[in-house]
């Protein structure tokens, strides 16, 4: 038995037909905006790196539907397109910004991986494995400090879990029991090695136990057991009793970024994962089952599908950043 209290085992959030609609609106707008981002990237229309979230859409609409866009804030590493639009940024702005536009979230100048929305409260976007954690940290000692009654929601991936810093950022969290939820995305391969051959203890939700942070670990393929580990998450850290760990089993189907092949895993693994876990096939099934239409699906599915086209549209015909843009934002203030 444990012997400090620990947060109640979540329950499967029972969403309205409404709401569990609007989740598979929000899942299938990511799903098919990185699928339009692999095109535009296969066209030469998208340079550097490009990491597509597909297949990890239901962690990201699960988490951020719980979250106050304004209030709390969210940090990621550098697949972050889908955080973004489970928060209500633009799909505009977004794919604006992963062709270097100037109408981009970030004016073009940090594309795939680095973006970044004050407005929102969505701080990035980073390119160094794990960095964002420390950041987030920070994040959430910025709302106790300032008493503003936010939540800092701070992923990482299980390749970013053997991070010292991330380490150093759960002690102080605890210490100053910060409000900061610590969610972990175990898509199973990191950049591309198993986490069984990478972590010694391969169940990530115990990573805090150590420090007395609690964790629980969570199907990050379906959306409501995400949702529900949401709720849970946010009243255990909201009541002031300091971090929390989710870890969300999901599974990416592309490679780690569009240069990879990975070879690291069979073709037939992948689609086993998709016919049985598609976490959007999921909600479909659910949506039926509660009398919503196969024409009104298809409706859903073509509104998204002209949304995209709209964003990879204006992405396209967006005009360049001015050169002079090179010396703007390099630094906060004037020294």
């Amino acid at each position: 038995m444990p012997n400090r209290e620990r947060p109640p085992e979540p329950q499967r959030h029972q969403a309205s037909r409404d709401e569990l609609l609007e989740y598979y609106r929000q899942m299938l707008l990511i799903r098919r905006f990185e699928e339009r981002a692999g095109q535009l990237y296969g066209l030469g229309l998208i340079g550097g790196f490009c990491h597509l979230y597909i297949g990890q859409e239901a962690v990201a609409v699960g988490l951020q539907s719980a979250m106050t866009v304004g209030k709390d804030s969210v940090i990621t590493g550098y697949r972050d397109h889908g955080h973004m639009l489970a928060y209500g940024i633009d799909p505009k702005l977004i794919m604006a910004e992963l062709t270097g536009r100037e109408a981009g979230i970030s004016k073009g100048k940090g594309g795939s991986m680095h973006m970044f929305s004050v407005e929102h409260g969505f701080y990035g976007g980073h390119g160094i494995v794990g960095a964002q954690v420390s950041l987030g940290t920070g994040l959430a000692f910025k709302h106790k400090y300032a008493a503003d009654g936010g939540v800092c929601l701070t992923y990482f991936g299980d390749g970013a879990a053997n991070q010292g810093q991330v380490y150093e950022s759960f002690n102080m969290a605890e210490l100053w029991k910060l409000p900061v939820i610590y969610a972990i995305e175990n898509n199973q391969y990191a950049m591309g090695t198993s986490v069984n051959r990478s972590s010694a203890e391969d169940q990530l939700y115990k990573r805090g136990e150590s420090f007395r942070i609690p964790g629980i670990q969570v199907d990050g393929m379906d959306v409501l057991a995400v949702r529900g580990a949401a709720t849970t998450a946010l009243e255990w850290v909201r009541a002031g009793k300091g971090p929390i760990l989710l870890e969300l089993k999901t599974y990416r189907y592309r490679g780690h970024s569009m240069s990879d092949p990975a070879k690291y895993r069979s073709r037939e693994e992948v689609q086993s994962v998709r016919e049985k876990s598609d976490p959007i096939e999921a909600v479909k099934r659910e949506l039926v089952a509660a009398g919503v239409s196969e024409d009104d699906l298809k409706a859903v599915d073509k509104d998204i599908r002209q949304i995209v086209s709209e964003a990879a549209d204006f992405a396209e015909q967006a005009p360049q950043p001015d050169a002079a843009e090179l010396h703007t934002d390099v630094l906060v203030g004037t020294y």
